[in-house]
Parts: C-alpha cells; sequence; structure tokens
C-alpha cells in the first residue's frame, strides 16, 4: 500500500526511530515558541529537559539530529543569538580540534593499543585487580594528558576486543562489526550467553576507566578545561594547583579506588562480570596468532607506534601546543612510519569523532540558551549571600548539581567569573577567594559523573561506536555512575566543608 506524501515525510523524519519518538520531538518543536512567548526562563529549562531527553535516547536516535533540531528552532525563535553560539564555539576551539585530530590521531594507534591491552587483559586475571588497573591508568592518564584523549583510548581498545571476539563467534573472516545493531542475530545461540556476559564485562569496564578519568582529572592544573581557567584566573601554578586541591582530591582518589573494589565484589549496580571462558582462550589464540605472524615490518609499525605515543605523552604533559595540534602531529607521524598513505585509509579515521564533534557544536547552542537567559543566575547569587562558613560547601553542591544538568567547563567559567569579580570588588578576602575555587574545581569535576552530559569524556563515550555494542544506554550509564555519585560527592563535599 502506497503511503500519503504526509506519511511519507512523517517516515522519513528521523528515519526508523519509534512513531512515539518522533511525535514528542515533533510535540517539543510546537511547544516550544508557544512557551517561549510568554515565559522565557521556563522555555529555557524545557529545552535543557528536552536535549537531555534526546540523549537519553542516543540508541534509539542518534542525538545530533532531534538535538540540532531543538537548538536550531533556539536560534530561530530568539532564546540564543547565532553569536552566542559562534562565541561558545570560539571558547571551546581547543576542545573541537581535540576531537577532530587526537582522536582520529589514536585511530592510527590501535593496533599497539590491542597488542598492549590484550596482554594485560590476558595476564591478569583477577576482575577486581583489571579493573583496578583501568581506573588508576585512566586517572594517571587524565591527570597529565585529557579525559577525551584517554576515553578514546578506551573506546579503541573495547571495540577492538569486541572485534576479535564476534569474528569467531559469528563465523566471520574478516574484523567488520556492525555499529548499529552488533550483528546479535549473527551470532550463534551457543555463543549469545557468553556474548551478553562479555558485553557486561567491557560495560563495566569502561565505566571504571570513564570515572578514573575523573579522578585524576580534578587533580592537577590539566586535568581538565576549566582546572586551567580557574588556575589562571587565582593565579596558581601546576604544583601549587595540586598541593591546594589534595587535602579534597586524595582522599577522594582513595575512596573512588575503594569503590571500584566495592563494586566489582559485591556486583551490584552491572558491576562484577568476569570475562567468560570461551572469550579469554579466542583473545588466547589471538594473542598467539598475532606472534606467529610477527612479520619485521609488523614489528615496526608496533616500534613507530611506540615512539608516537611516547611524543604524544611528552607534549601533552609539557603542553608544547594546544591538544589539537599535537593531534595532527600523532596523525603525520603515525601514517608516515604505518606505510598509510592513501586518502580514504585516512578518511576512516575521522568516522568516529566528527558526529560528535557536530553534536558538541549543537551542545555550546544550548549553553548559548543557559547564558542568555540567565538560567543558573538565580542560583549563583543564592549561594553568594549565603553566610561565608558555609559558602565552599554550598558552592560544591549547587556547582555538581548545575554540572549533572549542562556542562561543568561552562559551569566552572560563570562561577569562577562571578567569584573572581566579588574579589576584584574587595567584597571577599583572599583566602576566602581561594577556598570558593577550590569549591568550584571540585565540584564541577566529581559529582558531574552523575550524568554523560556532565562531562565531555562521558558523552563521548555514549555516543561512541562501542556503546550500541556494548548496550551502553543513557539510563544504564546513570544507574552504572551512580554508586561513584554518591561517594564522590559525599567525601567531596565532607573535604570541602571541613578542610576549607
Amino acid at each position: 500500500m502506497t503511503s500519503s506524501l504526509p506519511q511519507a515525510f512523517f517516515n522519513n523524519f528521523l528515519g526508523h526511530t519509534p512513531d512515539w519518538y518522533k511525535k514528542a520531538i515533533i510535540a517539543f518543536l510546537i511547544i516550544n515558541p508557544i512557551l517561549f512567548s510568554f515565559a522565557p526562563y521556563i522555555a529555557g529549562w524545557v529545552l535543557i529537559l528536552e536535549f537531555i531527553f534526546t540523549l537519553a535516547m542516543a540508541l534509539k536516535c542518534y542525538p545530533l539530529q532531534p538535538g540540532g533540531l531543538l537548538a536550531l528552532e533556539a536560534v530561530i525563535i530568539g532564546m540564543v543569538s547565532p553569536e552566542t553560539v559562534y562565541h561558545e564555539v570560539q571558547n571551546n576551539l581547543e576542545v573541537i580540534l581535540l576531537l577532530i585530530f587526537m582522536v582520529a590521531g589514536i585511530y592510527f594507534m590501535k593496533s599497539l593499543l590491542l597488542f598492549g591491552f590484550t596482554k594485560i587483559m590476558i595476564g591478569i586475571r583477577s576482575k577486581v585487580i583489571l579493573s583496578l588497573v583501568f581506573s588508576i591508568s585512566c586517572a594517571v592518564l587524565s591527570a597529565f594528558l585529557d579525559a577525551l584523549t584517554v576515553t578514546a583510548v578506551i573506546i579503541s581498545v573495547c571495540v577492538g576486543f569486541y572485534a576479535v571476539y564476534h569474528k569467531v563467534a559469528s563465523g566471520k573472516k574478516h574484523n567488520h562489526v556492525d555499529h548499529d545493531h552488533g550483528d546479535d542475530e549473527q551470532v550463534h545461540d551457543k555463543n549469545r550467553s557468553d556474548l551478553e556476559q562479555f558485553r557486561a564485562f567491557l560495560r563495566s569496564l569502561m565505566m571504571h576507566g570513564a570515572v578514573g578519568t575523573a579522578l585524576g582529572g580534578v587533580c592537577t592544573q590539566v586535568g581538565e578545561p576549566q582546572n586551567l581557567l580557574i588556575s589562571e584566573k587565582v593565579g596558581w601554578d601546576f604544583i601549587e594547583f595540586f598541593l591546594q586541591m589534595a587535602p579534597i582530591t586524595m582522599p577522594v582518589f582513595v575512596c573512588g579506588l575503594l569503590t571500584c573494589i566495592f563494586l566489582e565484589k559485591t556486583k551490584i549496580f552491572d558491576y562484577g562480570a568476569e570475562i567468560p571462558a570461551s572469550v579469554r582462550s579466542i583473545l588466547e589464540q589471538f594473542d598467539a596468532d598475532e606472534m606467529a605472524k610477527m612479520t619485521p615490518e609488523l614489528k615496526a609499525s608496533l616500534i613507530a607506534q611506540g615512539g608516537v605515543a611516547l611524543m604524544l605523552c611528552v607534549a601533552l604533559a609539557l603542553h608544547l601546543a594546544a591538544v589539537g595540534l599535537i593531534g595532527l602531529t600523532v596523525i603525520v607521524l603515525a601514517t608516515v612510519f604505518t606505510g598509510i598513505n592513501e586518502e580514504h585509509q585516512i578518511g576512516k579515521a575521522f568516522e568516529e569523532a566528527l558526529p560528535f564533534t557536530a553534536l558538541l557544536v549543537v551542545f555550546f547552542t544550548i549553553v548559548g540558551v543557559i547564558h542568555e537567559l540567565h538560567l543558573f543566575s538565580g542560583i549563583i547569587n543564592y549561594v553568594l549571600a549565603l553566610d561565608i562558613g558555609i559558602q565552599p560547601g554550598m558552592f560544591f553542591l549547587a556547582n555538581g548539581v548545575l554540572s549533572m544538568i549542562s556542562d561543568n567547563v561552562f559551569v566552572a567559567t560563570v562561577y569562577i567569573d562571578e567569584v573572581k569579580q566579588a574579589f576584584d570588588a574587595g567584597e571577599i578576602s583572599r583566602a576566602h577567594f581561594e577556598k570558593l575555587a577550590i569549591a568550584i574545581n571540585t565540584g564541577t569535576n566529581l559529582p558531574s559523573v552523575a550524568t554523560p552530559n556532565g562531562q565531555a569524556a562521558f558523552l563521548f563515550l555514549l555516543t561512541s561506536a562501542v556503546a550500541p555494542l556494548v548496550r551502553l544506554s543513557y539510563g544504564k550509564m546513570v544507574i552504572m555512575a551512580f554508586p561513584y555519585t554518591i561517594v564522590l560527592s559525599i567525601v567531596g563535599f565532607l573535604g570541602v566543608h571541613y578542610m576549607l
């Protein structure tokens, strides 16, 4: 039966997403202009909730399309100006360059990453110790490098493991994996239970690693973008920043690792899944096969990738250039010394990051709405009006809650600017200014692990190719992050309240 033209338009709208989802987005687009015409402030908060809804439905439809429609409408009806959107993009150009070039650079080192992490996976049989290794490694790397870069490594490794297992389980002769559906129908029935267990195993490792990026990122001046901004406002160098934060960040780090152990031991909140014996044997066979066919050319390629990885760590740790430009350097060097010189081979590396880069620009539009409609101003003014003795703790909580809803870099920028103005005006002392800066840094970095939109690294993981493969949805991330959120928030708040 042939569809009518209106029905055909509806069928094409957002592709194969469920009809109820399509109708919800259409309803949002109708409601927003009406609500904005008589209640702009409320309309702004409604828009934020609608955008979070599109993120939560990421496995139904990539958020770029529905989120992009909401952002485009916000510009058209005057909730935010194109100039503000462009200004937000300018302020975050370094993050955009990072996504475009650094993630692509990691793609050209995937052979080395898979080789190294396969050795770790095979060598460490205890899931608790393996989880700790992932968490600590990601924390240390994020303290000196960048959470998005570390997350890109996690994604690359997990996609590689999944592809190796899937090749055998589905009886395929190649490593291609359908990133949209995970090729469930091609996995033999006898392997299906192992597949589900392996997915749970990878989910837990990725979440331990993702939280690890937050544990390490909060500690140093270069761990997160807002850390550098805060240190510049206060006038701290690398060592002073670390020492100022240490009374809060070190207990948080220890409690975060203890939480990792607790979750793996108790197997709650979807943690504790062991690697299936069949998968371990497949990885062991894969490692043996790779070692058997290790030609001088392959050895040279791995050595070259190792040299590039070393250069990457040194360049990022010393901040020799913007992270994105270092990523471009990685692309050039890695391709030169691994024999990749065709355009279509290089183009594949950009497929993972560019959709997320576009989504991030859409997200900046929503951040622009928050800025132009002053959605956070009431909360900021309320906290600044509180008694000076409880301000640090309340700043920590307010920053944490707002970072769960919005972007933690934006929240930190707004708060530190307000506090700096109060200090410059002589309204607060230098000592109190430093206490509030510590509260802002820890508040935006720790409770923000609660939701994928709280940190760019979490959002990147949610919208990556590996998320549908291992069934890592928005809701699943929130559930798995919940125990970490509670522990990090309580320990962080107590540290801010009693140590400052």
